[in-house]
């Protein structure tokens, strides 16, 4: 039996934790998988039940941290050094970049014979100055020389760390798309709709627009609030915005609603209406996008956003920004409309349409579901991987 040691930054919301519990669940008996991952960081919801509804108990370092820090980094190395000593895998498979970092280095210094990394997003641009962007993209090139193998989960993202950052050379890289259990979202949907309405006291005429994940400088939001602002004051339409999420920005995005005059209540305070509703997290997000009309992304930039996926698959329309692999997770024009980077205009007319047009929303709501279904479904993902580990372990 191939044993698979897989490691991941920290189990939060979001594609990385769900795609490595279904890889650590679901790969056939021919894989023995030990799922190894970081400290939760505070700012963040814990998403300890998606591994552990699947019945798996990872192994946690609590030295393996979201920031860098020498101190506790070179614990966790030597922890993770220790794992692979005690458990001898033939594969070590990491996910996200602290993780990446640190078991790439500890694999290669133990002589694992296969090393895989995935690229869930990176950091090169719109995090980070040139000098420091500089750094992490040299400590990518050289991890890369060290990996047998780097994932990316999109032709974008292939493209990006290729022929944009130079991190490594075409033939390293193979692209697999992300998987999710995605048929919640076609369930009980009228029931879901008006579970999630009652709650929150939305009127049946009013529409209700949503932007999902974590509050984050790089999530944007301020786009958000501008087009909400601008959207507000230009339809007859009654609408109504909802902020699922919670993280390090929430202050500032509160305090910039208050700069553009928009009213807003913190739900898990206050259930009075509002144009604005901060909900924090939500873990039944197929309820929340039942609820939904419309939903909306407006990162600086992006690997694969599990909430546009997800929107899909329950049907819903969408307005986003057009960065990273956006591109290859909708279909523009048909599932969703595609906007500049940050461009305030050319969202606030996408989305005022999308609230404007009762018919615009229907015909884009029809094909979602169609297109991810198949394409990111998390079977799909399991095969792809494990023909991949097969063809490695052919070749070494």
């Amino acid at each position: 039996m191939t044993k698979v040691l897989r490691i991941i930054n920290r189990f939060n919301l979001g594609g990385p934790t769900y795609n490595v519990a279904y890889l650590s669940r679901y790969m056939s008996d021919d894989f023995e998988t030990l799922l190894v991952g970081g400290a939760k960081d505070e700012t963040e919801e814990s998403s300890d039940f998606i591994v552990e509804n699947l019945g798996l108990k990872p192994v946690i370092v609590e030295e393996m941290l979201r920031e860098i820090d020498i101190k506790n980094d070179y614990i966790a190395y030597k922890k993770i050094k220790k794992i692979i000593q005690e458990f001898k895998p033939d594969i070590v498979h990491t996910h996200a970049s602290k993780a990446g970092t640190l078991g790439r280095l500890a694999a290669s210094s133990c002589g694992v014979p296969i090393i895989v990394h995935t690229f869930h997003g990176h950091v090169f641009h719109s995090y980070f100055g040139k000098l420091k962007t500089a750094f992490y993209k040299n400590i990518e090139r050289y991890l890369a020389k060290k990996s047998t193998i780097i994932i990316a989960i999109s032709e974008i993202q292939k493209h990006e760390l290729v022929e944009i950052h130079k991190i490594c050379s075409d033939e390293k890289v193979k692209v697999i798309p992300l998987g999710f259990d995605l048929s919640k979202f076609q369930e009980n949907q009228e029931q879901k709709r008006k579970l999630f309405r009652k709650k929150y006291k939305l009127d049946d005429d009013e529409i209700a627009i949503s932007i999902i994940g974590r509050l984050v400088p790089i999530k944007n939001h301020t786009l958000f609030l501008e087009a909400l602002k601008n959207v507000s004051e230009k339809t007859s339409k009654k609408i109504r915005a909802f902020i699922i999420g919670d993280g390090e920005e929430r202050i500032s995005i509160e305090t910039k609603a208050k700069e553009l005059g928009i009213s807003f209540v913190d739900n898990t305070e206050s259930d009075e209406k509002s144009l604005l509703t901060f909900t924090s997290w939500i873990k039944e997000i197929d309820v929340a996008l039942a609820g939904s009309d419309i939903v909306a992304l407006t990162s600086f930039n992006e690997g694969t956003p599990v909430s546009l996926i997800e929107a899909q698959a329950a049907n819903k329309p969408i307005v986003t920004t057009n960065v990273g692999g956006i591109e290859n997770v909708v279909i523009p024009k048909q599932t969703a409309f595609l906007c500049d980077n940050n461009n305030l205009k050319q969202f606030s007319e996408a989305l005022l349409q999308l609230v404007e047009e009762e018919k615009t929303r229907s015909a884009m709501s029809e094909k979602g579901w169609n297109h991810v279904r198949e394409k990111f479904h998390f079977t799909r993902l399991v095969k792809d991987v494990e023909n991949l580990y097969h063809l490695l372990l052919q070749n070494r």
